[in-house]
């Protein structure tokens, strides 16, 4: 994932958690707000609760991975942060995708696409 469409700043981690939306799963949480901008922004917290820096580390480079897949058929102007949970530690990759798609899908942050487009 692109850098500059990172959330990086603590005043806009805060922001977010303060003024967003939030939806729960059992192993992430998403927050979302509307940043005003064109580009939709992520941010990605793992606190201690899913293990060493190592295990941290790790489980953040593959939320990251999940997002940059699912980023074209996110909506633009958004401010997103997914908070992993310490049931996340012990899930696999496909099980943390399908959570993020679904946190996604409920937050409605996926781009709609009208069938009636796609038999022009």
């Amino acid at each position: 994932m692109n850098r500059k469409i990172r959330l990086t700043k603590t005043e806009d981690f805060k922001r977010v958690r303060r003024l967003g939306y939030s939806y729960a799963h059992p192993l992430v949480v998403l927050i979302n707000q509307p940043n005003g901008c064109t580009k939709t922004r992520f941010g990605i917290i793992a606190g201690k609760s899913i293990g060493n820096a190592v295990r941290r580390n790790r489980r953040k480079r593959q939320i990251r991975e999940i997002l940059r897949n699912a980023s074209p058929s996110i909506q633009p102007g958004w401010d997103i942060i997914i908070l992993a949970r310490k049931p996340s530690a012990k899930a696999t990759y496909g099980d943390l995708r399908t959570a993020i798609n679904q946190l996604l899908g409920h937050a409605d942050l996926l781009i709609k696409i009208d069938a009636n487009e796609n038999l022009s």
